[in-house]
């Protein structure tokens, strides 16, 4: 035996073990092999998307990830486990299940993935049973089924909860787990969407929000292979043609196979009420793909801006007024009225009425004496007393019998509505903010046919945006085409103030349909 030769293959299988032992990515992609539905076991060869899964888990201690399904999640977090135990010591790997069938599930496939590594890569086993796999490396892998009392045992270097928004209770389990994980612990969820209002989403949104610690992952159907064509993946679609499958009618195919609500959650990982969305589903799916983040934050983070003014537009903007105590949002939006593009946003539940009146006419001034929309409704005539009588603001939109401000009631909210509906459906408005979007996601139609933001949700942006298309509209229908758009050596004339017809006294507050208390009056005047 030549004895050089067995020490340059040894030194070769040690260079080896220390790259596995440094790049997940690359041992996963080497060593691992997986169970595929239509090609059997298989090497785990990981696509780009995936690559950035694993990349996003070693530089940050706490992950959440929106996935679509069947994306290879659940066996990204699994093949990361046993790397993790495989290279680490002493490590306490834990995976949360829904249910004991799918805790013992992914344990089945850490070790298929374990029998099937070349001897060097294999530590060896000190235990093996049904819901732990515990290495010579003194780390171990426990998979456990959820349960009201699952945080309880759960201590673990790395915590990894898959399917997060359909296990009861998680919200008690995270609150008992992570007492445990905070002095240096990690932790990683995973989840297809299911809805919103549950544990998973809000974190989610905060995270997305950044008021959490965790760093939101996003993927997209269109990046995986086997459902979107890839010029880099021909050698898939020989081995897929082979089997009668064709890459190019993957998506309508599966579209035709399922209802769009469920082809928005499931592939489209869109957070959805449990009612029907008011914006039929194929509609919703566009908005939120169109969305854009090209934009810049003003007043403390509290305005979008995505289109500065110009001088040879027109503009339009309306708003939705809230006390400003934490309670409802206080919005505004700005529409450009010659293309309809929504080219600001404001949005705070923080923002005192007279602080509101500032912006607004702030914003008014610079979008080129934009014509103004309130609702007056209780005390969005506070904010039409502020903007008239203490900005003394020239372009305040009137209705028909002159008085400033829009009424909204039962009858004219399903109009406005209906018209917002019909603007978007026809892309006479485009929504460039994904907080809007968002809540078109949970603007619903109830079992009682009343269309209303689900529970413990918002419509602030959606009504101050259907009172912009509504005016918008009007404008539109009433006015010629020049006025929407000029040159920039054009002169404006200002609309005409009109006579303020419902004045309320912001001292005396005798107005009946006000029913604001003394202490919310000392808030509005602060």
């Amino acid at each position: 035996m030549d004895i050089n030769k067995i020490f340059m293959e040894n030194q070769k299988l040690l260079e080896e073990f220390k790259k596995c032992s440094t790049d997940p990515a690359y041992f996963i992609s080497n060593y691992i092999k997986v169970t595929h539905p239509v090609r059997g076991l298989v090497p785990f060869n990981l696509y780009p998307f995936q690559e950035r899964i694993i990349s996003e888990l070693q530089g940050n201690r706490f992950n959440i990830l929106r996935k679509f399904r069947q994306a290879g999640c659940t066996t990204i977090a699994a093949a990361y486990s046993l790397w993790t135990a495989i290279f680490q010591k002493h490590k306490s790997i834990v995976i949360l299940s829904k249910g004991d069938a799918e805790s013992t599930e992914v344990l089945d496939r850490i070790k298929l993935m374990y029998d099937e590594l070349p001897e060097f890569l294999k530590p060896g086993i000190i235990e093996d049973n049904k819901h732990t796999l515990k290495l010579k490396t003194n780390s171990v892998i426990k998979s456990r089924p959820s349960g009201k009392q699952s945080g309880r045992s759960l201590a673990g270097s790395l915590l990894i909860i898959d399917e997060a928004a359909f296990i009861e209770n998680i919200d008690t389990i995270w609150a008992a787990v992570y007492p445990i994980i905070s002095t240096g612990g990690r932790a990683f969820v995973l989840s297809t969407v299911n809805g919103i209002g549950n544990w998973y989403h809000e974190v989610y949104q905060k995270a997305i929000n950044k008021e959490n610690a965790f760093n939101a992952i996003d993927i997209s159907w269109k990046e995986h292979p086997e459902y979107a064509y890839n010029p880099n993946f021909s050698h898939l679609y020989e081995d897929m043609a082979k089997k009668g499958l064709d890459i190019h009618k993957w998506e309508d195919t599966t579209k035709a196979n399922m209802p769009t609500k469920q082809w928005l959650q499931e592939y489209e990982c869109s957070f959805l009420g449990t009612g029907d969305t008011y914006i039929e589903g194929e509609v919703l799916k566009q908005v939120l793909e169109n969305v854009s983040h090209e934009y810049y934050t003003k007043y403390n983070n509290r305005m979008r801006v995505w289109q500065d003014a110009q001088p040879h537009y027109s503009y339009v903007i309306a708003c939705d007024v809230s006390l400003g105590r934490d309670r409802d949002y206080s919005a505004f939006h700005i529409i450009n009225m010659y293309n309809g593009q929504q080219v600001a946003e404001f949005y705070s539940n923080r923002t005192s009425i007279n602080d509101f009146a500032k912006i607004l006419f702030n914003e008014g001034m610079l979008y080129n004496v934009a014509p103004i929309v309130c609702e007056r409704n209780t005390i969005g005539n506070n904010l039409i007393d502020w903007l008239y009588n203490n900005f003394e603001y020239e372009n305040l939109w009137a209705d028909e019998k002159g008085d400033m401000g829009f009424l909204v009631t039962a009858k004219n909210r399903e109009t406005i509505l209906a018209e917002l509906e019909e603007a978007i459906r026809t892309n006479l408005v485009k929504i460039n903010s994904e907080r809007t979007a968002s809540e078109l996601t949970t603007f619903i139609i109830t079992e009682t046919g009343r269309v209303e933001a689900e529970k413990n949700h918002h419509d602030d942006l959606i009504m101050s945006l259907a009172l912009a298309v509504h005016t918008y509209k009007q404008i539109l229908d009433t006015t010629p085409m020049e006025f929407m758009s000029r040159t920039g050596t054009e002169e404006k004339p200002p609309m005409p103030a009109l006579g303020f017809k419902n004045h309320v006294d912001p001292v005396t507050g005798k107005r009946v349909t006000q029913k604001i208390t003394e202490d919310e009056y000392k808030w509005l005047m602060r």
